[in-house]
């Protein structure tokens, strides 16, 4: 029975009409504030944890894990890819052929990555099949001279299935006119959008017209690899070169998109611990809150000493008092930021509509939406470490509260 007295006790305080009521404001604050900031640190931590996904499954679902190279060109790329595959931790591999030019179309122009792929292999090693907007990328049959184009790189050039582009090609080409650059007419067979920067800067064509293009002596450039694990990469590559003669050399990701990925990283944990600062603010308006409790309840807390009760009893009313509090808060917002995290993607895409504006623009950052990922590990942190931080706050008023000395506190009343 007497290990329920503080709470009893406790919750009665809480609960109670106050004189004093700039203490109830205070108090009030502190929940709101404590609210507040765990709401503000789940979501935060979401949508960082968005970015990080979206990097991962979308940019490095494009952009190649890894790619071998021969000095000359891979001839016989199947031959190869085949020994590849057999090696631990990869998942596939399929041919590449890189180019840069420029495509124009109707007085526009832009400049662009053109790359060769072999269509019925590359399902394996990208997600560009599943995310064709109009046509597909079996029209890339060698010889036609088809290109499927990114929709922002479309809408740029404003260019729809049918139309042909011009290709340009840095290399020149001697002629009796004097020297032009090399340029060839593409059909445009297929649009494709992955919602990143990879949508204005990238056309693919047919394997076998790249190598005309481009004028060289092997099959393909490369070979592109998919890793079961992307973070396998910059490891397993350099096993496969290794695993090869001399003439093969490799790169990885982490070359191109690496610190991006890392600045994703710091960025979660810095902001992270910089938002913890909103919870730590409110923390302190639960310090000051108890303070200002026990200086009125003096007269009370005498009274408690004087029918016996002991100085952990009274310790533990105000530090039940002061946890109710920081309970009340972190429960209100671990529920609003669970219910912003899961709704976030869809409310700003519903004010961009209705507003008619882009938050994010896919020609500075790296995704043209943005991407939320609610993570329970997250939460269970965020949560824990409120806590924690509300029982920290308690400790100081509550033991001030605990030495508090009968006849000194009703020398006055």
């Amino acid at each position: 029975m007497v290990s329920r007295i503080p709470f009893w006790i406790g919750f009665r305080y809480l609960a109670a009409k106050r004189r004093n009521h700039f203490i109830s404001f205070i108090s009030m604050s502190s929940m709101i504030g404590m609210t507040l900031g765990v709401a503000v640190l789940i979501l935060v931590l979401s949508v960082m944890n968005g970015f990080d996904r979206e990097l991962r499954e979308r940019i490095l679902g494009m952009v190649p894990h890894a790619v071998l190279y021969k000095y000359g060109g891979i001839e016989d790329w199947e031959v190869l890819a085949t020994r590849v595959e057999g090696l631990p931790g990869v998942a596939a591999a399929a041919p590449l052929t890189r180019l840069q030019g420029m495509l124009g179309y109707g007085g526009r122009v832009q400049g662009v990555m053109i790359t060769g792929i072999e269509p019925g292999a590359e399902d394996r090693v990208s997600i560009l099949p599943q995310h064709m907007d109009e046509g597909d990328l079996a029209s890339l049959q060698d010889g036609e001279f088809n290109v499927v184009l990114g929709e922002l790189l479309a809408r740029h050039l404003r260019v729809s299935l049918g139309d042909k582009v011009t290709m340009m090609l840095p290399e020149a080409t001697l002629s009796p006119a004097g020297v032009l650059p090399r340029i060839k007419r593409l059909t445009v067979t297929g649009i494709f959008s992955v919602g990143a920067e990879l949508d204005s800067n990238l056309a693919v064509i047919n394997l076998a017209d790249a190598k005309k293009l481009g004028r060289l002596d092997a099959q393909t450039q490369s070979l592109r690899i998919r890793f079961d694990n992307l973070f396998d990469a910059p490891r397993g590559i350099w096993e496969i070169v290794g695993e090869l003669d001399t003439s093969f050399s490799g790169s990885d990701w982490t070359r191109t998109h690496g610190n991006l990925f890392q600045a994703i990283r710091m960025e979660k944990t810095m902001i992270g611990l910089l938002l913890l600062i909103i919870v730590a603010v409110a923390a302190f308006n639960i310090i000051s809150t108890l303070v200002m409790v026990v200086t009125d309840k003096q007269a009370d807390i005498a009274i408690l000493r004087t029918m016996g009760a002991s100085p952990g009893t009274i310790m533990g009313i105000f530090m039940v008092q002061g946890l109710s509090i920081g309970l009340v808060g972190v429960m209100l917002g671990t529920v609003l930021g669970v219910i912003g995290a899961l709704t976030i993607s869809e409310l700003i895409a519903g004010l961009e509509k209705l507003f008619n504006f882009q938050i994010l623009s896919a020609d500075v950052y790296f995704i043209s939406y943005l991407p939320s990922q609610l993570k329970l590990m997250d939460v269970a942190i965020v949560v824990s470490a409120s806590l924690l931080i509300s029982f920290l706050a308690t400790l100081y008023p509550s033991y001030r509260a605990s030495r508090i000395q009968p006849a000194e506190a009703l020398r006055y009343e």
